[in-house]
């Protein structure tokens, strides 16, 4: 027994001090979130079907149900049973900036992850696949961009799509009036009250806001895709320790079936507030990156 005791001690003592030295070594995010005993999430009040209140103001969405597995696994990695978990609304607008001066940790919204971002901050790998379109009244008569000439273009300010558009005007020398509002919602009133003829943004942004109108068969969204683009997590920069835990538990949903429930539940099923259905199947790409999950952007 004591010759046991002997070879077990010294395996016992490197395991303590592995423990001991695991929690000393936490750096950068992970070290301020176990200090504070504190995460810090950041949502989208209006993303829909992503990030977005519900009818009792609770906080729901493909992208926040995403965020809550990786809050679990963050958990678990620094050892914080009692981790408190904080909320931040945030827009376009301010986004990457509140990442930027540490004060939200993390944001699943609907974020796009691409080069001239990932300058500025880091991003997780892709939870979903988008394209840009036009959302139109039915009897428009709008169909393209090639129908935009003399008309008004509703954008949600901050967004990679009010870049775009904003570029193509004075690219093309098209005579098209870009307006931006706050957030989809906004975006969505101008599109409704005729001070804009059409809304771009992302189609599934475009197909959320038509069904939760009070008319979805006055709308349709239309014309080719203008850009393909990968949504992210967004995180700190150069922080490749917290990169890693939020990359692995995203890749263990994409590939353990949970993220295909996820994304049928939330593109493919009811939803709240109002349970409509955007009816929107996975994408090949979506299909691709799920079965190998990575933190590429649509833009390379």
């Amino acid at each position: 027994m004591h010759t046991l005791l002997q070879r077990a001690l010294p395996a016992l003592l490197i395991g303590c001090f592995a423990l001991g030295a695991h929690a000393q070594d936490l750096t950068g995010r992970l070290a301020n979130i176990k200090a504070r005993n504190t995460i810090v999430l950041g949502y989208r009040e209006s993303s829909l079907p992503y990030s977005y209140y519900d009818n009792d103001q609770k906080v729901v969405g493909y992208s926040h149900d995403i965020a809550e597995q990786i809050v679990k696994e963050i958990q678990q990695a620094i050892n914080a049973p009692t981790l408190q978990v904080k909320m931040i609304p945030v827009n376009a607008q301010n986004r990457i900036a509140l990442m930027q001066n540490g004060t939200i940790d993390l944001e699943c919204g609907g974020t796009t992850n691409n080069k001239e971002r990932a300058q500025q901050v880091g991003f997780s790998n892709t939870i979903s696949v988008t394209e840009t379109r036009l959302l139109t009244k039915a009897n428009s008569g709008i169909h393209s961009f090639n129908d935009l000439n003399g008309k008004t273009v509703a954008v949600t300010a901050g967004t990679t799509s009010e870049r775009f558009l904003r570029k193509y005007v004075e690219e093309k020398h098209a005579n098209i009036t870009v307006i931006s509002a706050r957030d989809h919602s906004g975006s969505f009133l101008n599109l409704e009250t005729g001070r804009a003829q059409a809304f771009f943004m992302d189609s599934d942004v475009l197909a959320a806001e038509r069904a939760t109108s009070g008319n979805p068969a006055g709308y349709v969204v239309t014309g080719d895709p203008q850009t393909h683009e990968a949504i992210a997590c967004m995180l700190p920069k150069d922080d490749p320790a917290m990169k890693a835990i939020v990359d692995r538990a995203i890749a263990q949903i994409e590939q353990n079936g949970e993220g295909e429930k996820l994304y049928k539940a939330w593109f493919m099923s009811p939803i709240p507030p109002k349970g409509i259905n955007l009816d929107m199947p996975m994408s090949d790409t979506m299909k691709a990156v799920f079965a190998h999950p990575n933190d590429r952007p649509m833009d390379d």
